[in-house]
Order: C-alpha cells, then structure tokens, then sequence
C-alpha cells in the first residue's frame, strides 16, 4: 500500500507537470452572496485578493480542522453545496437526500500557497477511493469532491486524478467527484472552528485528533506558526 510520505512525493513531482497550465484571474469566493451575506472580515480578505477551494472530503469538521493548519490559508468556513435544496438545514442534509455534500471554503493566499499545495493538502487529508463515505459517515453527504471556481483548478484537479491513479498511489482508483462551483450555504456557527470549540467531545478526541495528527506530520513544514504544537 503506498505510504502518505510516498504519496506526498508523487504530488509534488506532478506539481512540476502542472505549471503548464496558466492562472486564470481572480474569482470571488461568495457566488452566493445573496444566500449567504459575507462578514466584514471576508469582504477585507476579497480586498487583499484572496482566492478560494471549496473541497469536500468527508465530515467538514475534520477538513476544516486539517485545512487551518496550512500556512497562506486565512479563513475556513464550513457548509454544503452541490446539492439541490436552497439553504438547507445540517440535519436535512445528514439525510443525504439534499444532494449537498459537506464541504469547506478554504479561503487562501495564492502567493503564500498554492492551489496545487492544497491539492497536495486534500489527497493526504481523506481516503478520495471511499465512494460516498469516509470511514463510519456514510452517505453522499461524505462525499470526495472538488468544486472548481475557474477552468485551472478545473484541469489541475482533473489531471492530479488522472496521474495519481497512473502511479497506482492508492490501491483502489480514486472517486473524487470534479464539479463547478454553483452555491455555496454556510452552516451555522456552532459548526465553524468545531474542533477548537469541542476538543473535548468524542468525535474530535477518536475522528479529528488522529487525522489532525497525521496531516501535520506530513505537512510539518507549510503549517502555521505554533500549529505544530
């Protein structure tokens, strides 16, 4: 079975491949700007020309936890899209009939780190072969997916799939779902930052610590100052 630090290896060697494809400019985070009102601080973070990946890849109380380590990364918000209900309710779509995944607005600086590090960041972070599950969640909602904002995330995810299922990196091929970024609606705030809120709950000491703790290793040196501790 290839090893994350192997994993690791081949995503940075296709990183090399990938610089043929040009950065496209700038696109607003917030398509949905009239579902979901952005905050003060967001609109600053537009203002400094920050640029976004939405990924979902199973509870986005890990992701959003793995995702905040990442040095260039300043904001994570968690929420669903990709689904068809209008401003679902988290427990709507824990039926997985909403069509909505769970998923993260990573909201980052592409001079401090790239798009492709955090392709890097999203195949080490999940299991993207587990077809709508990650683990003991199971359901569409758990999904692995990748909403592109731009065509160059577009080609650059669909092309770091196609060489790691080349280079046989998991045993299984993987099944990320590579779909347009429509809407994206916020969960609610007890959701966001769970993992710091709730260390002490269950989930985040038995699901989230160990993922947590294995991301950083891998990623010791792009994490933020202090993350390693």
């Amino acid at each position: 079975m290839m090893t994350r630090k192997n994993m690791v290896k081949i995503m940075k060697g296709l990183s090399l491949f990938a610089g043929v494809f040009a950065l496209t400019a700038y696109t607003v985070w917030e398509k949905g700007r009239n579902v979901t009102p952005t905050h003060p601080s967001e609109e600053k973070m537009i203002a400094v020309k920050m640029d976004t990946a939405t990924f979902a890849a199973g509870c986005f109380w890990c992701v959003e936890t793995q995702f905040q380590q990442l040095e260039g990364v300043k904001k994570v918000i968690s929420g669903f899209t990709g689904g068809t209900v209008v401003n679902p309710s988290y427990k709507q779509v824990t039926t997985g009939k909403t069509g909505h995944a769970e998923a993260c607005n990573i909201i980052y600086d592409p001079s401090v780190i790239s798009f492709d590090e955090l392709l890097e960041a999203f195949f080490v972070a999940h299991d993207p072969t587990q077809l709508n599950r990650q683990g003991n969640d199971i359901g569409t909602q758990y999904r692995s997916a990748i909403f592109y904002h731009n065509s160059s995330q577009k080609e650059k995810a669909e092309y770091y799939i196609k060489r790691l299922n080349e280079a046989k990196a998991y045993d299984k091929p993987i099944v990320t779902e590579v779909a347009p970024f429509t809407v994206f609606y916020k969960a609610k705030d007890y959701h966001q930052d769970y993992y710091n809120q709730n260390k002490s709950e269950p989930y985040c000491q038995y699901v989230i610590q160990p993922k947590l703790e294995k991301f950083k290793k891998v990623f010791k040196d792009k994490l933020k100052h202090g993350a390693n501790k």
